[in-house]
């Protein structure tokens, strides 16, 4: 049997439940040959058929792919090998071509594998926190969607799609193997979002 492995960016951020969100949500599609590794190294992300790039701080992300020396390598595995990739929260503003001014102000270096442009911390600070529905294209009912400290999509251009708003700003996009989601769907109990990056695979 073939395995199918599935990585979580395992340098910061909310690792362990991604790593048990997806784990449930391949037990929901009945996957049998799934297996969830952390990824800190080139091997690691070699062996990998998809990989998450979690909620945390972006800035943190941004500088410990590049001491880890993975940066060129996701670039590559995601543009020459179609790798799917998911990005949440901090995740979404490592994957975006460009950044606000905070993105330029931090340094934070950009994956820049998606065309679009991230606004961070769009809704405030930590203590403005909050849950909202929102609705996805191609979802049949509404999803109930956390944001912490969340950013928005500003704007998206080419292959890269929104897939959500709320208050008229893009909250998910995709742009063929690649997803990024504003929000944090590893805080909540519907296994959509996952389930939507399995079928990308």
């Amino acid at each position: 049997m073939v395995i199918l492995q599935i990585g979580v960016l395992s340098i910061q951020g909310a690792v362990s439940e991604h790593v048990e969100a997806v784990h449930r949500a391949g037990t929901e599609l009945v996957l049998k040959n799934l297996k969830v590794v952390p990824v800190r190294s080139l091997q690691e992300l070699e062996a990998i058929d998809g990989l998450i790039i979690p909620g945390g701080e972006s800035t943190t992300i941004s500088k410990l792919i590049l001491k880890f020396e993975l940066y060129d390598r996701i670039i590559s595995r995601a543009t020459a090998e179609s790798l799917p990739i998911l990005g949440t929260c901090a995740g979404t503003i490592v994957l975006a071509k460009e950044g606000d001014s905070e993105v330029k102000k931090t340094e934070t270096k950009l994956l820049k594998l998606m065309d679009m442009r991230v606004i961070r911390n769009a809704f405030g600070r930590q203590r403005e926190s909050f849950e909202s529905e929102i609705t996805i294209e191609g979802f049949a009912e509404s999803y109930h969607a956390v944001f912490i400290r969340a950013p928005v999509i500003e704007k998206v251009w080419g292959k890269c799609k929104s897939l959500a708003k709320l208050e008229n700003q893009i909250v998910l996009a995709r742009q063929e193997n690649l997803l990024a989601a504003a929000f944090h769907p590893e805080l909540t109990r519907d296994l959509r979002i996952h389930k939507y990056f399995l079928e990308l695979i």
